[in-house]
């Protein structure tokens, strides 16, 4: 099974290649991920995998992925 994980959107660049590079913060652990996910800004909030932004989500979302993120670890 894969887990995608939600993370905040704090920087969005480009890199010298054309690739979209996102820094964001996942849980307190800011990193640097790539992302197709075209007009993000930072305060977004996207899920990642295995180092690469998948899909975009708003903040009911965040709250919902958290709150089952919350019953799995009881």
């Amino acid at each position: 099974m894969c887990l995608g994980v939600p993370a905040e959107v704090l920087e969005v660049k480009r890199s010298e290649t054309g690739l979209q590079v996102l820094k964001v913060k996942m849980g307190g652990i800011i990193k640097e991920v790539i992302s197709a996910i075209p007009d993000l800004k930072p305060g977004e909030y996207v899920i990642v995998h295995a180092g690469v932004a998948i899909s975009k989500i708003n903040e009911d979302e965040l709250e919902e992925i958290l709150e089952l993120f919350k019953q799995m670890s009881e």
